[in-house]
C-alpha cells in the first residue's frame, strides 16, 4: 500500500510540465517577433504540433481507460505526452542553430 497519494505525483508531474511549457512560450514569442519567414515557419509548426499532440494524447487517454486504469494513470500518461513534446520543443527553441 502506498503511503502517497497518486494524485500528488500527478500535481507534480502538472507543475513541472506548467514551468517548462512557460519557457518553451517564452522561446516561442521570441521566435515569432522576428516577423520573418523563421516565424511563419514556426507559427505553421506549431498549429502541427498541436493537433498532432492532441491525437496522441486521446490516443493515450482511451488506451488507458479501455484498459481500465486508474484515473491518476491516465492523467499521469497524458502528462508525459506532453512533457515529451515540450521537452522537444524546448530543445529545438533554444539550440544556436535555429
Amino acid at each position: 500500500m502506498s503511503l502517497v497519494n497518486p494524485w500528488f505525483a500527478v500535481a507534480v508531474a502538472a507543475a513541472r510540465l506548467g514551468i517548462e511549457a512557460q519557457t518553451v512560450v517564452a522561446l516561442r514569442l521570441m521566435r515569432l517577433a522576428a516577423f520573418g519567414s523563421s516565424s511563419r515557419a514556426e507559427a505553421a509548426l506549431m498549429v502541427r504540433e498541436k493537433l498532432s499532440a492532441l491525437v496522441e494524447v486521446q490516443a493515450a487517454a482511451a488506451t488507458g481507460v479501455a484498459s481500465g486504469r486508474l484515473g491518476s494513470v491516465v492523467a499521469h500518461r497524458v502528462l508525459r505526452v506532453f512533457s515529451k513534446r515540450v521537452r522537444a520543443n524546448r530543445r529545438r527553441l533554444s539550440s544556436p542553430r535555429h
